[in-house]
């Protein structure tokens, strides 16, 4: 017995490397993601039909999660969501995780990988902003100082690539600054649902009324034909759903059980490193010292934010 408990005490103050490793990946798997949207643009597909794909591909994972989740509810004695909950896991899914990725998924027809993720990275400075105007939060100095680090930085690479790519990249970035703000928004009118329902019903919920809505939205906009994709496009398909959506967020998820929120938000920073590393190997992007630079304050205003509000 006292060997037992000498060996937990041993177990409990090993530093928990598997957390760490297990953080790294389900940030290095997000970084995937433009970078996959683009090797898929360039065999000709649009927005619409990769979003449709990574949906279509998506979606039986989270369904066999999420009837998982819901039978242990009901095992379990918990309450089940009423209508009205419903209709609220289902509205915000919308917001998250169908206007806000279809946002970002345009604006990658029009800019690179890794200003992208920049952009997106940027997200939890709106969740102050919008949190303070619709939800009487109040705003910290140091938000609106991380956003002027932060912006300097996206300003610094907007004009490095307008010289290069010019006025497209206007219309890129808005969608791309478009879809961090609904999905700030997302985070805010998520967060009560998750204290309600439970993370992995509401994740499944939310993510099936947008897969739904995507394909909707193909339907409408292209011939069902079009969804008959070459078998290389269906391999990228499948890497956006698995591995650059489902699998990554177990990761987190597990990750989370092991180390804490504030390690796994500084290794979330690996994030937009990546992309910019994998958009020079695999796509042949070309990232001057200026991107380099506009990056780095990037990282800094939202990392020295995160961490500061973790803190706190």
């Amino acid at each position: 017995m006292t060997a037992s408990l000498d060996n937990a005490a041993q177990d409990a103050k090993r530093p928990p490397y598997l957390g760490y490793a297990m953080a790294a990946m389900g940030a290095t798997l997000f970084a995937t993601k433009g970078i996959l949207i683009k090797l898929a643009y360039a065999q000709g597909i649009d927005a619409e039909t990769t979003l449709a794909l990574r949906m279509i591909l998506a979606l039986p994972f989270y369904l066999v999660i999420g009837l998982h989740a819901f039978a242990g509810m009901r095992a379990s004695g918990a309450p089940l969501p009423d209508a009205r909950l419903w209709l609220r896991m289902i509205g915000v899914g919308l917001i998250g995780y169908w206007t806000s990725s279809y946002l970002d998924f345009k604006g990658l027809e029009y800019i690179s990988a890794h200003f992208e993720r920049l952009i997106l990275f940027t997200y939890p400075l709106f969740v102050v902003l919008l949190g303070a105007a619709f939800f009487h939060q109040r705003i910290k100095p140091k938000a609106l100082l991380a956003f002027a680090v932060s912006y300097a930085g996206l300003a610094l690479m907007f004009a490095q690539n307008f010289s290069a790519f010019g006025s497209g990249i206007m219309t890129g970035a808005l969608y791309v600054l478009a879809a961090a703000v609904t999905f700030a928004l997302y985070q805010l009118l998520a967060k009560p649902l998750i204290m309600t329902i439970g993370p992995q019903f509401f994740t499944c919920v939310a993510m099936g009324s947008a897969g739904v809505a995507v394909i909707l939205q193909f339907l409408f906009t292209h011939p069902v034909e079009a969804i008959f994709v070459t078998p290389s496009l269906w391999g990228l398909g499948l890497a956006l759903a698995f591995g650059a959506t489902v699998l990554p967020s177990f990761f987190l998820s597990a990750a989370l059980k092991q180390i804490s929120a504030q390690a796994n938000a500084t290794i979330g920073m690996l994030s937009p490193v990546v992309t910019i590393i994998l958009a020079m190997a695999v796509l042949g992007d070309a990232v001057t010292g200026a991107d380099w630079f506009g990056a780095a304050l990037v990282i800094l205003g939202i990392g020295w934010f995160t961490l500061s509000e973790r803190k706190a």
